[in-house]
């Protein structure tokens, strides 16, 4: 059994995980990413980044590479299949991009390999031990068992998280009542009503009845979609069991008739309407983020995503303690602070979504009411900003100005030598200051010095009477100053 030492060791090698690893890694901090696959699936599974994902990537200069592997951009997003729009939000990505999971791990991983680190791949772990001062942490390889000493421990390891269970933190929510399937199938005759290009999120899915659904993606590849259906009133006796390729030809053939014809199923699988949250977030020295921290049904693309902004939030949290950047423990723990309501969130406007299943005359003109009331502005703005997070705003303590916890827009700002783009100052991972006042870029460098602080002196600011905003390494406004 061999006995080595890392910084932090990440269970799992899915988009959270990667991109916790991404954060890490460019802050300094030496981390092992266990995966027990021992090679990526390849399967598609989510198909797409939010407005707020894209600008998260776009703050590391990680966007351009995952628009390149991407198939297409979505003009709106959708509640409950009700099409909503991103207006509003003064975002530079007003859309969603299509991409598969598997590219997005792809490209993460390529990047955090680039940075030195790469994923231990066939490495499962088995369980942990937390000591005062670090985690044991104990997985198995082909070659046998190993244990590996961190001063953190995330697991970022799925629903069915082996971290959570060996914390023994409850997992409390619903079992569900339904199932869906999705599976990506490749017709020789498209069907007619389906969408040549996914460009919205009109007419790709819809109820067929009191509960059942159906849905079809166009996947960019000429006759490959992604075909979801299920029923929200019938539940297998086991969710987690294989599904027959023939009963998704039945399905289809029940969707669709003979007009539409299949022939290759590349994959399928089984999802249920379940939703869960760990109590806790954080216990001592060991993490939970992604899927081991949350699990729901999937309304309104918002799984993957939720993931990838914990690990934002995550990252240069942890980064700042492992290093000794962070004044004391209590930074980590803002982790679970701000990022346990914003899951809670996401499970609450799920089961809305759910609750406007067309069960009954009753469910059925309330979804239709729905459907027109979301066609207003503020209520389409207020929708889409929960479900692409472009609507989070974290607490914040002192004053009350408008850019207090608020998210960069990531518009141009004025300087001296020209117009900037703010996100290009955030790629090494530091706090950033924009001030309009020398005095503050002094101050500011002597008391954090360069690469955890950028600053920028610029010609004005989107705020009355404000001289200086201080942004977050996620990109979060965290402090301002007012004019003197």
């Amino acid at each position: 059994m061999n006995n080595l030492g890392t910084d932090v060791i990440v269970a799992g090698a899915g988009p959270t995980g990667l991109m916790l690893a991404h954060e890490l890694a460019l802050a300094g901090v030496d981390v092992v990413v266990l995966e027990r696959h021992r090679e990526r699936t390849g399967l598609s599974k989510a198909l797409n980044l939010q407005p707020r994902t894209a600008e998260i990537l776009e703050l590391r200069g990680l966007l351009d590479g995952a628009e390149e592997r991407s198939f297409t951009t979505v003009q709106d997003g959708h509640f409950a299949m009700i099409p909503i729009g991103y207006d509003g939000w003064g975002t530079r990505f007003p859309f969603q991009l299509g991409i598969p999971q598997a590219q997005v791990e792809a490209y993460l991983e390529e990047r955090l390999a680039a940075q030195g680190t790469k994923v231990s791949r066939g490495a499962e772990v088995i369980d942990f031990v937390q000591e005062k001062d670090f985690v044991s942490v104990r997985y198995r390889t082909d070659s046998g068992e190993n244990q590996l000493h961190a001063k953190f421990l995330v697991g970022c390891d799925g629903a069915r998280s082996v971290v959570r269970k060996g914390l023994d933190v409850d997992f409390p929510g619903v079992d569900g009542e339904g199932f869906g399937v999705v599976a990506d199938v490749l017709f020789d005759k498209i069907p007619a009503v389906a969408q040549k290009q996914w460009r919205t999120m009109r007419n790709v899915g819809e109820p067929t009845g009191a509960t059942t659904f159906k849905g079809l993606i166009p996947l960019g590849e000429p006759g490959l979609y992604r075909f979801i259906y299920g029923d929200r009133a019938s539940r297998p006796k086991d969710i987690r069991s294989a599904i027959a390729h023939d009963e998704v030809r039945q399905a289809l053939l029940d969707s669709y008739g003979e007009t539409a014809t299949v022939s290759e199923i590349r994959w399928a699988s089984q999802f249920s309407d379940a939703a869960r949250q760990a109590e806790r977030y954080r216990v001592g020295r060991v993490l939970l983020a992604g899927d081991a921290a949350h699990i729901h049904f999937p309304a309104g693309g918002q799984g993957l995503n939720l993931g990838v902004q914990d690990a934002m939030n995550l990252g240069w949290k942890l980064a700042a303690t492992v290093r000794g950047w962070a004044a004391d423990d209590d930074l980590l723990d803002t982790y679970e602070a701000e990022r346990h309501p914003v899951g809670a969130q996401v499970l609450h406007n799920v089961a809305a979504q759910l609750g406007l299943t067309p069960r009954s005359h009753e469910s059925r003109a309330l979804r239709a009411l729905f459907g027109e009331l979301a066609e207003l502005p503020e209520v389409s703005r207020y929708l889409s900003g929960m479900v692409s997070g472009l609507g989070i705003r974290y607490t914040t303590h002192g004053t009350s100005h408008p850019a207090l916890g608020s998210r960069l827009t990531d518009q141009d700002v004025a300087t001296e030598t020209g117009p900037l783009r703010p996100s290009t100052l955030f790629h090494d991972g530091g706090f950033v200051l924009l001030t309009t006042s020398q005095a503050h870029v002094d101050a500011a460098r002597a008391h954090a010095p360069s690469p955890r602080l950028v600053t920028q002196l610029v010609t004005a600011l989107p705020w009355p009477s404000t001289e200086a905003v201080l942004y977050r390494p996620d990109g979060y406004a965290c402090w301002v100053a007012p004019t003197r």
